[in-house]
């Protein structure tokens, strides 16, 4: 009698010390080569890089100018998880970093030579409103172009702005001569990046917030668009710009203090290319359950997913951990599946029928992508040390992995402890293979 068992082969690449008293997302790009951002053990910027035929990696320093209001220099952080890292590359093979911002001057660096990490020079994107910016993200127009997200402002009190870089001129400029999301100085918008559909059209979503606490997210929102220009409502009615709590399409009105929270919300498609949003939110228990939505007509079909028995309790302020997690819906063998993962060390997949949007079945699959020896600390760095492991950015089925161990998410709080650095390393999957015993 035999049987099959997937078995994933994997190898590692050792970059070097890296950060790890504090917890904070680190960025690897991978397209002519490896690249990699991320904080040494002194709490600075290091980009390294590496082609894929070669064993050693380059490392590079990049410097920032001074920030007065931080004592510190651009390039170095404190122990704020909002201070990401991230990197694009434009169609000239310049690379792109941003990072390091929690209403913050705008970091951006930029190599003068293609495909060069020691090159890289920071300097303003167009020059305005960037005194306050928070959460950078690249992204790539339908066209290839490449596009940068940020929020201008607090939360509670931000506009996201879009620019747009002009390989031509070589510079950023305005993708929207006003901001696409605005809080109208009241509150802010946390959302996803817009997503390309198989409909041709930008899809987004997004939900407000009316102070720094995270408690006070509210109105899960939606709007497409065929351009990044022009925005409508699910039923084609436009919108104006800048869109605001007012004018926006409303999934779930959910108030203030029943759950939305800005780390669970998820834009994904059925297999008629139709929008398919996923969150979390409260029942009327109180209890924390996923939910799902599609537009049907003129409203939103919404529906439960889950039937959990215990509350995600969040308040206040700085960086939080996540109790749930859960992915975008996708089609498969033609019902959609929703995978999800709780603190509690569960995790799973919903089976939707794709009509109804009513689970036909729950199943029990594991959430790790990588072999579970990768999720043992192996340095003892700290008692509450835990590894973190980061994908490659811009793919939906990664390859690629950073791995290290480091301090978990602390609201933005120096911990007090001392740590040596972690052992950064790239992970990749190799094969899967199936043997047979």
């Amino acid at each position: 009698m035999s049987s099959l068992n997937n078995i994933i082969e994997t190898s590692q690449s050792v970059i070097g010390p890296c950060c790890a008293d504090f917890a904070v997302e680190y960025a690897l790009l991978v397209k002519d080569k490896f690249y990699v951002a991320y904080y040494d053990a002194e709490h600075c910027i290091t980009v390294a890089s590496r082609a894929p035929s070669d064993k050693n990696w380059l490392i590079s320093h990049p410097q920032g100018e001074w920030l007065e209001d931080k004592k510190r220099y651009m390039h170095q952080t404190d122990f704020d998880s909002h201070n990401y890292l991230t990197l694009a590359l434009d169609n000239q093979g310049h690379l792109h970093l941003s990072g390091n911002m929690h209403k913050d001057k705008m970091v951006w660096f930029r190599s003068t030579q293609a495909y060069d990490i020691h090159s890289l020079v920071q300097q303003p994107m167009t020059g305005e409103r960037e005194n306050s910016a928070t959460y950078p993200l690249f992204f790539n127009g339908r066209s290839g172009e490449l596009l940068f997200r940020y929020r201008d402002g607090e939360s509670g009190n931000g506009d996201d702005i879009y620019n747009r870089w002009n390989d031509r001129h070589q510079c950023w400029q305005r993708l929207l001569e006003q901001p696409l999301l605005s809080g109208q100085g009241l509150r802010n918008a946390y959302a996803r990046l817009p997503v390309f559909g198989p409909d041709d059209q930008w899809h987004m979503i997004w939900m407000w917030r009316d102070t720094p606490h995270c408690e006070t997210n509210h109105h899960l929102s939606y709007a497409r668009s065929p351009d990044l220009l022009n925005w409508y409502r699910h039923d084609g009615q436009p919108l104006p710009l800048p869109i605001t709590l007012n004018d926006g399409d409303i999934v779930d009105p959910a108030p203030v203090g029943q759950g939305l929270i800005n780390m669970s919300q998820h834009l994904g498609f059925d297999s008629h290319g139709r929008a398919v949003i996923t969150w979390h939110r409260y029942d009327d228990a109180g209890r924390s359950q996923a939910w799902i939505a599609r537009s049907q007509g003129r409203h939103w079909r919404v529906n439960q997913l889950s039937d959990w028995h215990f509350r995600w309790d969040f308040k206040g302020m700085g960086s939080i951990a996540p109790d749930v997690i859960l992915s975008a819906a996708h089609p498969e063998r033609g019902q959609l599946v929703v995978r999800f993962q709780l603190s509690d060390g569960r995790s799973g997949a919903w089976e939707v029928d794709e009509d109804t949007l009513t689970v036909t079945r729950t199943r029990s699959d594991p959430a790790l992508p990588l072999p579970p020896d990768y999720y043992q600390c192996l340095q003892r760095l700290h008692p509450q040390a835990a590894v973190q492991i980061i994908p490659e950015l811009y793919q939906s089925a990664p390859r690629h992995f950073l791995r290290w161990e480091a301090l978990p998410i602390q609201r933005d709080i120096a911990s007090g402890f001392h740590l040596p650095p972690s052992q950064l390393s790239v992970i990749s999957l190799t094969a899967d293979t199936v043997n047979k015993d």
